[in-house]
């Protein structure tokens, strides 16, 4: 599944090639691609229609596209809708840009047509093959989409001091808080995995066994991580995770142990162990990572 990083690398190309675009049409080509709050398919369909496109976000691995009313000027002062496009990539999703019948992919399941602010045509398409994604048009006035959702690492609002407290409460394994993205956002099996190689603890550790400054090293480390995948322009291991030019990206290189079954621990040589756990794989280094 995408994590934060690739998530972030998709919201920075729509945000520099759709932001003050407007949507003139969309078809929706698999209907267990569109959640709504206000209806399904057709409704998202219609309340895309004539939308302005004035920002693109993400919390975590959330999306979203801030909507404007259709009709108003284009001006600084154009009312907002208070109508969001929420997008979850889901396992496989992809969001591409290009030509009008530029994508032609059999997991083809949404395209609307945009038209940007010096009148180029461009045509969004969402790809995904295991049907794990979704569209959500929101209904008006939503202050906030993912309420649900945590502050992530790389947000400036983020405070690790306080989040520490707060995973320092918890009775479960250190590496099932990381992923709880109520607790913290954006953070995966990658670089859950990466970040705990990183700091040192092992996966199965408890959270209320933890130290206060190791727990703020951990999301230290975790922030230092993603920020490096970032650069990368995420993690790539197939081609199921592509930016918004189709392109892949290459920090799978720098993975110091997720997916590097019995290869040698970058820090001290020892094999690398894969262990199941909660239906995945845990990755870590059996010395430098004890359970103590």
């Amino acid at each position: 599944m995408p994590e934060l990083p690739e998530v972030e690398v998709v919201r920075q190309g729509l945000a520099e090639h759709i932001t003050g675009s407007t949507v003139v049409g969309t078809e929706v080509l698999h209907p267990r691609a569109v959640r709504s709050q206000v209806g399904g398919a057709v409704a998202l369909e219609a309340g895309l229609e004539g939308a302005y496109v004035a920002a693109v976000r993400r919390r975590g691995k959330y999306l979203w596209l801030d909507l404007e009313c259709p009709g108003a000027p284009v001006t600084a002062e154009r009312a907002a809708s208070g109508r969001c496009l929420l997008v979850h990539l889901g396992m496989s999703g992809q969001m591409l840009l290009g030509e009008p019948g530029q994508v032609t992919s059999p997991h083809l399941r949404i395209r609307s047509l945009l038209v940007t602010d010096d009148g180029r045509e461009l045509e969004l398409s969402f790809v995904d093959q295991r049907t794990f994604g979704r569209w959500e048009l929101t209904a008006p006035d939503v202050v906030d989409p993912v309420p649900h959702i945590a502050v992530d690492p790389l947000d400036p609002a983020f405070d690790a001091v306080t989040v520490a407290r707060l995973i320092r409460t918890k009775r479960s394994e250190i590496k099932r808080v990381l992923l709880d993205q109520t607790v913290v956002s954006g953070i995966g099996n990658i670089y859950a995995d990466e970040a705990l190689w990183a700091a040192g603890i092992h996966p199965r550790k408890k959270a209320t066994a933890m130290r206060q400054g190791d727990v703020v090293d951990l999301l230290d480390a975790a922030a230092d991580v993603m920020t490096r995948a970032l650069a990368a322009g995420g993690t790539s291991f197939d081609d199921l995770y592509v930016n918004v030019n189709g392109a892949s990206g290459y920090f799978s290189r720098s993975l110091n142990v997720y997916g590097r079954e019995g290869g040698p621990c970058p820090r001290c040589g020892t094999p690398i162990v894969r262990e199941q756990w909660m239906n995945r794989s845990s990755h870590f280094c059996p010395e430098c990572q004890r359970r103590r």
